[in-house]
C-alpha cells in the first residue's frame, strides 16, 4: 500500500500545469483545504499566491526557479517513470475528495491518461474540473443537482451496469462497455441519479455541479455506498511522457 504525503479530512485541491487559469484555481482553492501540485502544476499555483502543502512528481516539466520557491521538505521527487505526474500525486493523497484543476487542456493523451487514473484508484473520489465541465468517476450512488437540458456523459472504461433517474434516456438495463455501448450526450430532466455496479463510469457533467458533488462526496466518504473500496488487482502501464 502506498504511504500518503498528504493526508487531510478535508477536500485537497490538486494542480496540473494544463490550461488551468488563475479563476480556476481560486475556485477550487476554495473549496478545499491542503493545496497540492503535481509537478508543473506548481508554476500556476505559486502565480496565484498559493502557500502548496506539497509538489510531487518527477520533476521534469517544473522550472528549477518555481522549485527554489517551494521548501526543501515539501517537494516529493518520485523518479520512475512508469506513471503520469497525476498518478503519482493522486496515489499518494489520502483525503474524502481531490480537486484537480490543470489537467484536463493540453493533450489528448494525457486527458486519456487522466481518466485511466480515475478508474485505476476507484477508491480516491477525485474531480477533474475543466473550462466548463467537471469529469469523475462515478461512486456506487451518485446524485447530481443537474437542471433541464444539461448535458450529463457517460463513458464507461470497462464492462458496467447501472441504473438512473432523471435522465432523458434511462441506463436501466443497458450493458455498458467502451466497445459496444456508451452513454455520451444524454441530457438531464431535472436532478439526475446514477448507480453503477462497478467503478468503471466516466461522468461528463457541468462544471456548476462541482460545489455540491464536492460536499456531497465528503458527505459520502465514510460510507460504503459512497465509494468503492481499493482495487485488489495491478494494472500495466507503460511508460508515460
Amino acid at each position: 500500500m502506498t504511504s500518503p504525503i498528504v493526508y487531510s479530512s478535508d477536500p485537497v485541491a490538486l494542480f496540473g500545469g494544463a490550461g488551468a487559469t488563475l479563476h480556476d484555481v481560486a475556485e477550487v482553492q476554495a473549496l478545499a483545504g491542503p493545496c497540492v501540485a503535481a509537478d508543473g502544476g506548481a508554476r500556476i499555483a505559486l502565480e496565484a499566491g498559493i502557500a502548496l502543502d506539497a509538489v510531487i512528481g518527477d520533476f521534469d516539466s517544473v522550472a528549477p526557479e518555481v522549485l527554489r520557491q517551494v521548501p526543501a521538505d515539501r517537494q516529493h521527487h518520485i523518479a520512475e517513470q512508469d506513471s503520469t505526474d497525476f498518478d503519482k500525486a493522486l496515489r499518494h493523497i489520502a483525503t474524502p475528495v481531490v480537486l484537480a484543476v490543470g489537467f484536463l487542456g493540453g493533450r489528448v493523451d494525457h486527458q486519456l491518461a487522466c481518466f485511466h487514473v480515475l478508474v485505476r484508484y476507484a477508491d480516491k473520489p477525485c474531480i477533474l474540473v475543466g473550462q466548463k465541465e467537471i469529469v469523475f468517476l462515478c461512486p456506487p450512488r451518485l446524485e447530481l443537482d443537474t437542471q433541464p437540458g444539461d448535458v450529463v456523459s457517460l463513458f464507461p472504461l470497462a464492462a458496467v451496469e447501472g441504473t438512473s433517474s432523471g435522465l432523458r434516456w434511462p441506463i436501466d438495463g443497458l450493458a455498458f462497455h467502451p466497445l459496444s455501448t456508451i452513454g455520451t450526450s444524454n441530457a438531464a430532466e431535472g436532478a439526475v441519479t446514477l448507480t453503477m455496479s462497478e467503478p468503471a463510469m466516466i461522468v461528463v457533467a457541468p462544471r456548476r455541479c462541482l460545489h455540491v458533488l464536492t460536499r456531497g462526496l465528503v458527505q459520502g466518504s465514510g460510507s460504503q455506498a459512497g465509494r468503492w473500496p481499493a482495487r485488489a488487482g495491478q494494472y500495466i502501464v507503460l511508460p508515460q511522457s
